[in-house]
């Protein structure tokens, strides 16, 4: 029975015993591989084991996306135009100057007011010669006690008043600087410029100093009222004024209204706006004007103007018809003839009455001059534009006149205009 009983216990123990053999032998194994380490690290080479990571799947969505190429590196160009642009600002702006002038203005009185302050303003110009001739306005210097140039390289000095002619609204101031540090401006040719041609206006528009604007002619051959008044009590007119779109605003004054060869074709001198900025009519006088007056002014501070001395209104349709003309008939009928003047010498013969024309009074009977030294006139500007562009103080012109039905020729030698006192 006992024998039996070992039998049975060493058939039924013989699996769990073969089990605990097995799992000290692992328990033993472990504790070995751990000192094993353990000692490598401390006194052997150390042998790091590689373990490839496996590739990790991509989402159906993921394989379906195509793979984008790198973003191409982004290229600024310029176009045609605006690298010419770039390149007349760069090589007119040098000569671009801003003007500032200080004049002593007599207080109002009272116990509160001084006896006299100075009042700023500001306009521009450009550099004429090498010499440092600076053409502006004569709006921008008149009067003025003191007068500053400042060059677009913060170089600051002073500068004198050489000339001024309010007729023509140019004025010609000068600074004592090195011909290195002077780069005049070519003139260019007004009478060549086109409407819808480009334009450009550099100036100190509100004293931004340097400030370049575009533009094109907008029309040609206007009228800009002049600075001196008429003995009638009028204004003369100066002619062939540029119009342009290109902003123009109060600090432009003086500066250079330039073609896309950076020449020269206007001097910017007015707005036309119903409030104090730029409202798309800028006005600027021609280049072939500042030919003729900027070099008298140099020479004598004055520029002579040549005088008819008549006012005048143009031949309209209604008034040609009140005179008892044909309707197609153009000219300009005088008004008035002023006394002691080249035309009264020339015995020029004035309107003596009026008609009711449209709601005006208008002249009726003068002479209707139609042309001058075989040059049409149609309108009051050819006869202006002629006598400004064409002729000198002095000088004898031919005007072809209707008179009483006829046409006659009267000659007339010119004289200066009259200043205003």
């Amino acid at each position: 029975m006992i024998t039996r009983s070992l039998k049975m216990k060493s058939r039924n123990g013989a699996i769990p015993c073969l089990i605990l053999l097995l799992l000290a032998l692992t328990l033993s194994g472990c504790c070995g591989l751990t000192d094993l380490t353990s000692r490598t690290t401390q006194g052997a080479p150390k042998v790091t084991p590689t373990v490839e990571a496996a590739p990790l799947e991509r989402s159906e969505q993921e394989q379906a996306q195509p793979t984008l190429p790198p973003p191409e590196p982004v290229i600024i160009t310029f176009s045609e135009e605006e690298r010419l642009l770039v390149e007349l600002y760069e090589r007119v702006n040098p000569s671009v100057v801003n003007i500032v002038v200080a004049t002593r203005v007599k207080g109002l009185g009272g116990s509160e007011s001084p006896d006299e302050f100075v009042q700023q303003g500001e306009g521009s110009g450009f550099v004429y010669d090498t010499q440092g001739h600076i053409i502006t306005n004569n709006h921008v210097v008149a009067n003025a006690d003191q007068v500053r140039v400042t060059f677009f390289n913060d170089v600051s000095v002073l500068a004198q008043v050489v000339g001024t002619d309010p007729d023509s609204d140019l004025a010609v101031i000068k600074v004592d600087l090195p011909e290195t540090e002077l780069r005049p401006l070519k003139l260019g040719d007004s009478d060549a410029l086109k409407v819808g041609q480009r334009v450009v206006a550099i100036g100190n528009p509100f004293g931004l100093e340097g400030t370049m604007t575009t533009g094109i002619v907008s029309a040609l051959g206007r009228l800009l009222p002049a600075g001196s008044a008429t003995v009638s009590g009028g204004r003369y007119s100066i002619p062939d004024v540029i119009q342009t779109d290109a902003a123009i605003n109060p600090g432009n004054s003086g500066g250079p209204l330039l073609n896309l060869q950076g020449e020269v074709v206007g001097v910017t001198s007015a707005i036309e706006s119903p409030v104090r900025g730029f409202a798309g009519v800028g006005l600027a006088i021609p280049a072939n004007i500042v030919k003729k007056v900027v070099p008298a002014l140099i020479q004598k501070g004055y520029y002579e103007h040549p005088w008819l001395g008549i006012s005048a209104v143009n031949l309209s349709p209604a008034l040609a018809k009140a005179m008892g003309l044909p309707e197609s008939q153009r000219g300009v009928v005088v008004a008035m003839v002023t006394p002691g003047s080249p035309a009264e010498k020339a015995k020029l013969r004035p309107s003596e009455r009026t008609v009711r024309v449209e709601g005006q009074e208008l002249p009726a009977d003068g002479d209707i001059i139609v042309g001058i030294d075989n040059q049409t006139v149609k309108k009051f500007d050819d006869l202006i534009s002629y006598l400004t562009r064409r002729t000198e103080v002095g000088q004898k012109v031919t005007l072809k006149i209707l008179r009483e039905g006829k046409t006659i020729s009267v000659e007339v030698t010119l004289a200066a205009r009259p200043k205003e006192s």
